[in-house]
């Protein structure tokens, strides 16, 4: 800390020397007319370059610098990349050397100069002229080591960014995944809105929302949990084809798959069925990968995963019988299906449903074995408060989960649009929650109201986008492909 603090002062002092020249360390007036991906585009393939050839005027950080004496190569990063450049003195001047060799590592300078390579054969840019803009008063990170802390990744993104230029793929990565969702929902004439992220009741999932209130109202407000009830009420007023990329807020543990705030596409299609769904989804997710990576075989966390289709497709059950150790007359009997969950550690109550149970039992045997993608179906109705019952088993639903490399990627199900059963599952929800479950939807009077004017057949999914740029990035944890995640508070 005496080093840094030493370096802090050291770069202060620089500063004042600037100003009492009567030089502005943060000028304003430079505008940079080329960048290095620009110039790499327009010579990287020519090997004479002629020194008249074109005026070339970038600006960026100072990332590295090699002295010699008279002269020095610098490298600068800008948002496209990194360009070297070289700075003469017989070239730039006296004076203007002098202030060059106060320049540190981490400063961010404008030039102009002219394209040429260097005896190793190098595209780099010979400077004409260069100039401050401005003064950087901390030190990078050590230039072989970088900054490999995570905590500290994380905390000071910023610098992560400046130094990783991994990361920064992931991120312009993160921004091509979202805007391809977006055109491929645009091109099949689904309406992209926004509804409000702040609710009166929290609904559209299972989940403890965040609490707020409003001050001039007087009013207890939840951050929305998911956007789905209001999409759904869009479906009811004839907007039958609807999508919204957008933040929902979660009051949840941190992991690395889980957020508290965190990216979903919602959409809602009226006039079809999960089924529809899982073939649109096969569609999209490969549209993606192809767009993205170029193929659809690729490596996540050492892990094959193909993306090849068509998708397997198991229900919950079938997937239970597949990978845990219990027949199916065991788990068919709710009784001895408890005794097998208590035997491979699952600490249940006496009194659990049966539709809970089986998930629980799920989750633990099966969901972390489905690496390729899998569409899991036939979900308990009992867990699936806004799903349509299956019209051969009221028991279940017309639901699937799309797990890929043992995580939930997307849920997706055809929409309950009988306002009676709507408001009997709520009311049943909210006797879950005078039991103590603090993740069991509240009734929505309104909600019910919007289905009882009538709201087409629909399917609806939400998209975890979050969770798809890890798998397409090849990253570990989700603050991997957050630009600023939540974090505990910084302890000095």
């Amino acid at each position: 800390m005496e080093e840094l603090s030493e370096l802090l002062l050291q770069r202060r002092r620089k500063v004042d020397t600037l100003w009492e020249a009567g030089i502005n360390p943060y000028p304003n007036d430079f505008k940079p007319q080329h960048t290095s991906a620009d110039i790499v585009a327009a010579y990287g393939d020519t090997e004479q370059l002629d020194a008249s050839s074109e005026k070339l005027v970038v600006a960026g950080r100072i990332l590295a610098r090699r002295s010699f004496g008279k002269a020095a190569f610098i490298q600068l990063q800008d948002r496209k990349g990194r360009i070297q450049l070289y700075v003469k003195k017989d070239e730039i001047g006296e004076e203007a050397f002098a202030k060059f060799e106060s320049f540190d590592i981490g400063d961010i300078v404008g030039a102009e100069g002219y394209p040429f390579r260097t005896k190793t054969g190098e595209l780099s840019l010979h400077a004409r002229s260069i100039r401050l803009l401005v003064k950087s008063l901390h030190p990078l990170p050590e230039k072989f080591h970088g900054l490999t802390d995570v905590e500290t990744r994380y905390r000071q993104r910023y610098v992560d960014l400046i130094v990783n230029p991994e990361v920064r793929e992931i991120f312009f990565k993160r921004s091509r995944i979202v805007n391809l969702i977006r055109a491929f929902m645009t091109d099949r004439d689904f309406l992209e809105v926004e509804t409000p992220m702040m609710h009166q009741i929290p609904g559209g999932a299972t989940a403890r929302p965040f609490i707020t209130h409003h001050n001039a109202l007087d009013m207890q407000l939840y951050l929305r949990i998911a956007p789905e009830l209001y999409l759904k009420r869009l479906v009811v007023g004839g907007m039958e084809r609807v999508f919204e990329i957008n933040r929902n807020f979660r009051n949840e543990g941190i992991s690395v798959r889980h957020n508290p705030e965190f990216t979903m596409m919602e959409f809602y299609q009226a006039y079809a069925t999960y089924e529809d769904l899982m073939d649109f989804t096969e569609e999209l997710f490969c549209h993606v990968a192809q767009e993205v990576l170029g193929t659809l075989d690729f490596t996540n966390q050492g892990i094959d995963i193909s993306f090849q289709r068509p998708w397997k497709r198991l229900t919950v059950r079938e997937a239970i019988l597949e990978y845990g150790d219990i027949e199916a007359k065991q788990l068919d009997d709710r009784d001895l299906a408890l005794v097998y969950a208590r035997s491979i550690g699952l600490d249940l109550s006496a009194d659990i449903g049966y539709g809970k149970l089986i998930m629980e039992i799920f989750e633990e045997v099966a969901e972390h074995k489905l690496i390729q993608p899998t569409f899991i179906t036939a979900y308990p109705t009992e867990v699936s408060p806004l799903s349509r019952k299956n019209d051969h088993n009221p028991d279940l639903v017309d639901r699937f989960e799309l797990i890929i490399g043992g995580r939930e990627i997307a849920n997706a199900f055809s929409e309950l649009n009988d306002p009676i059963d709507q408001k009997e599952r709520f009311l049943s929800q909210v006797a879950e929650k005078d039991k103590g479950d603090e993740e069991a939807h509240y009734m929505d009077e309104d909600y019910v109201r919007a289905l009882e004017y009538g709201m087409p057949p629909t399917a609806g999914e939400g998209i975890g986008i979050d969770r798809l740029v890890m798998l397409l990035t090849d990253s570990a944890s989700i603050r991997d492909v957050i630009l600023f995640p939540q974090l505990r508070k910084e302890t000095k």
